[in-house]
């Protein structure tokens, strides 16, 4: 897992729709949540999404996004957000580039660590959590995240007219 202060890795993949996104395209609409997950419709993993589903509206309310990465390809991330309902964007990571930049690759290179990262605007990391059978601990790492945009007063910019 990437340690808190360090710089973000830069990356180029392609969503559910098949269209590509990078990390500074994903920053532009301000911090992002990047959470790395296993596998589409494994228990767990469906788990994890539909809980950050349940608190997006929370989410977006403090000017973060989400943005999920797992190895599948976009027709099996397309299924999954449509039939779980996903109001965010997965990414397709087959060759496991991010998921290696980001201290994701499971032991031995098999699989995929389940975890998840705060990145601010300016690239850095502020916070990351770890726990790949104790799913609820990402849906807690989220919620203090929220919880300490909103003390401090954050909301999404609005544009000046």
């Amino acid at each position: 897992m990437l340690k808190t202060g360090s710089s973000a890795p830069e990356f180029i993949l392609e969503d559910e729709n098949g269209s590509e996104t990078s990390l500074t395209d994903l920053l532009q609409d301000g911090p992002l949540i990047l959470y790395f997950y296993p596998a589409d419709f494994t228990p767990g993993c469906t788990k994890e999404a539909c809980d950050f589903r349940d608190i997006h509206n929370d989410i977006v309310s403090v000017g973060l996004q989400v943005v999920g990465v797992s190895p599948q390809n976009a027709k099996s991330h397309k299924k999954f957000r449509d039939e779980h309902k996903l109001p965010f964007k997965l990414l397709c990571d087959e060759d496991k580039v991010a998921v290696k930049m980001y201290d994701a690759d499971g032991p031995l290179g098999f699989g995929v660590r389940r975890i998840t990262y705060l990145i601010n605007q300016g690239k850095k990391i502020q916070g990351a959590m770890q726990a790949d059978l104790l799913i609820g601990k990402h849906k807690e790492f989220i919620e203090r995240a929220v919880v300490l945009r909103e003390t401090a007063g954050m909301r999404p910019q609005k544009p000046n007219s």
